[in-house]
C-alpha cells in the first residue's frame, strides 16, 4: 500500500485557495477595526483605509463605517440592507459550506450595529443623538432576533436570539459572532448605555422646546430622569414632561393588560345558568347527547336539547394590598407596580391599596385608578424604613384571608431589618397571603438582602422571580 503525500490529500490548504485567505482577511480586517474603535474613539489609519478598501470592493455603502451615520440613515438610503439586518446575529444551522464572501458583508453589518450602539461617546447629548441611539439600539435588536425595545428593559425579553443553540459550526452563520448566550448580559447594559445617555442630556433645556420634546422616546432611564426632576419643571417643560410619562405609562400598562387578561380567573361557576348565546353553545356535547336521536333512514340528526358552556366565574371581594420601595435602587419597579395596580383596580371585586415608601410613606389608594397621577406623587430616592410602610398598610386589612399584600424591595433596610421581618411574619400569620417580590422589571433582574431571603424561604413565602409575568401569574392565582 503507497503511504499518501500531502500533495496528493484531498484537502486544500490557503495557498491553493488563496480567495478563501483573502476573505478570512478582510473579515479580520473588519473586526479588528471594530474592536480598535470600541475602545479608542481616535481612528487608526491603516485599520480605517483598509476597512473603507474592504466595504467598498464587496458592493456597500462607505457610510457603514461612519460612527455618526445612524443605521436608519443608511437603510434609508439603501432600502435593499434592510432585511440583512433582521437576525444577523442569530446562528442558523449547518450548511454544507461556509460562504466566506457572506461572511465579510456580515461582518460590515454587524460592526456597524455593535459601533454605533457600543460606542456612545462622551459630553453632552442631544434630543436627536439619543434618539438616533435609541432607534440603533433597536437595529442591534433586530439583529439578535428581539423586537426593538425588548433587551432594554421596557419590555418583555426573549427573542429568537434567545433560543439560539450556540455557534452554527462549520456551515451557516458559523464565523458570524452568536450573542445568543449573552443576551441576558446585553439587556442590562444597553439600559446603562441608554441610562447614561439620558443623564447626559440637558433635559430641562430639551423639554423646553416642543420640537426637541417630540423627538424624545419614552424609555425606563428617561421616565426616571422626567420623575427626579418634575419639581424643577414648570410651564411648557412640565407639559412636555407629562405627556412623555404618560405615553410611557399608556405602553406598559397595554402590555401588562393583555398579560392580565391572559391569565384565567376564578373557577367555573356552575350554579349560574349559561348564557343561551351562539357563542357559548357546546356543539360537542349537543351532538353526544343527541346521538338517541339519529334517523338512519333519513340520515338525519334530530335535535331536542341545546347545550350550552358555562363561562360565568366564582369570585369572592378580594383585598390586594401593594407596597412598593421607591427608594433609587427600585425604579423599574415603582413604574411598573404603579401601573399593575390600577389594572387589577380595574377588575371587578378587587380592592386595590398602593403605598410607596423610602424613609416614610405616602398612601397612593385615592389615585390608583391613575398611573399617571399616581407617578406624579412618588418622590424617587431616599433609604428604606420598611417599618413605616407595614405601620400603614396593616390597618387596611380587615378579613386577612381574603387579602393579599405584595411587598416589593430590594429589602435593604436601614439597621431595621429585625422589626419589618417581624410585622411581616405577624401579617402572615394572621392569614394574610403575603408575596415578596424582589423586584418588578421586564428583564427579572432582581438582588435581594440575603438574610431577608432565608428568612422568607423558612417562612414558607419565598421570594417570587422578579418577571413581572410571575407576579401577574401570583396575583391572578390568588385572586381565582
Amino acid at each position: 500500500m503507497t503511504e499518501r503525500t500531502p500533495e496528493h490529500t484531498p484537502e486544500h490548504t490557503p495557498e491553493q485557495h488563496p480567495e478563501v485567505d483573502s476573505h478570512e482577511n478582510r473579515r479580520q480586517v473588519l473586526y479588528w477595526r471594530l474592536l480598535a474603535r470600541l475602545f479608542d474613539q481616535e481612528e487608526q489609519a491603516t485599520l480605517e483605509s483598509a476597512s473603507l478598501a474592504v466595504v467598498e470592493d464587496i458592493g456597500l455603502p462607505s457610510g457603514l463605517l461612519d460612527p455618526q451615520t445612524s443605521v436608519d440613515s443608511i437603510v434609508q438610503r439603501h432600502p435593499e440592507l434592510a432585511s440583512d439586518f433582521d437576525g444577523l446575529m442569530v446562528p442558523e444551522p449547518d450548511g454544507d459550506g461556509r460562504d466566506r464572501a457572506a461572511e465579510v458583508r456580515r461582518a460590515a453589518l454587524v460592526s456597524k450595529v455593535l459601533l454605533n450602539v457600543f460606542a456612545a461617546g462622551s459630553g453632552t447629548v442631544t434630543a436627536g443623538q439619543l434618539s438616533r441611539w435609541q432607534s440603533d439600539a433597536g437595529w442591534l435588536e433586530r439583529a439578535l432576533g428581539c423586537r426593538p425595545g425588548e433587551l432594554r428593559g421596557g419590555r418583555s425579553g426573549g427573542g429568537r436570539a434567545g433560543r439560539g443553540t450556540g455557534p452554527a459550526g462549520p456551515g451557516g452563520r458559523g464565523a458570524t459572532p452568536d450573542l445568543s448566550r449573552l443576551i441576558p448580559a446585553i439587556g442590562p447594559e444597553l439600559g446603562a448605555i441608554e441610562a447614561d445617555l439620558v443623564k447626559r442630556m440637558h433635559l430641562r433645556e430639551v423639554l423646553a422646546d416642543p420640537a426637541l420634546a417630540a423627538q424624545l422616546t419614552p424609555s425606563m432611564s428617561l421616565i426616571e430622569q422626567l420623575l427626579r426632576d418634575k419639581s424643577n419643571l414648570s410651564g411648557i417643560a412640565l407639559a412636555n414632561a407629562k405627556a412623555l410619562i404618560r405615553r410611557f405609562v399608556d405602553e406598559v400598562a397595554e402590555v401588562l393588560r393583555t398579560q392580565v387578561a391572559q391569565t384565567t380567573v376564578g373557577a367555573l361557576d356552575r350554579s349560574v345558568p349559561p348564557k343561551r348565546t351562539f357563542r357559548n353553545l357546546d356543539l360537542d356535547r349537543t351532538i353526544w347527547k343527541n346521538l338517541t336521536n339519529w334517523s338512519p333512514e333519513e340520515e338525519r340528526l334530530y335535535v331536542d336539547r341545546l347545550y350550552y358552556r358555562h363561562t360565568a366565574r366564582k369570585t369572592t371581594p378580594q383585598r390586594l394590598i401593594v407596597v412598593v420601595d421607591q427608594s433609587g435602587s427600585m425604579v423599574d419597579s415603582m413604574v411598573n407596580c404603579t401601573i399593575l395596580a390600577s389594572i387589577f383596580a380595574g377588575l371587578p371585586k378587587v380592592d386595590v391599596h398602593l403605598i410607596a415608601y423610602d424613609t416614610r410613606a405616602i398612601d397612593l389608594t385615592p389615585w390608583v385608578s391613575d398611573p399617571f397621577e399616581m407617578l406624579l406623587r412618588t418622590n424617587l430616592g431616599g433609604g428604606n424604613d420598611g417599618p413605616v410602610a407595614m405601620a400603614m398598610a396593616r390597618p387596611k386589612i380587615t378579613e386577612p384571608r381574603s387579602t393579599v399584600m405584595v411587598w416589593i424591595s430590594d429589602f435593604y433596610e436601614f439597621d431595621r431589618s429585625q422589626p419589618l421581618f417581624e410585622g411581616i411574619e405577624a401579617v402572615h400569620r394572621s392569614g394574610v397571603k403575603f408575596i415578596p417580590v424582589g423586584s418588578v422589571t421586564s428583564s427579572g433582574r432582581q438582588e435581594v438582602n440575603p438574610w431577608f431571603r432565608e428568612r422568607f424561604k423558612a417562612l414558607g413565602t419565598p421570594v417570587v422571580s422578579g418577571h413581572i409575568r410571575k407576579l401577574v401569574h401570583e396575583l391572578k392565582t390568588f385572586l381565582a
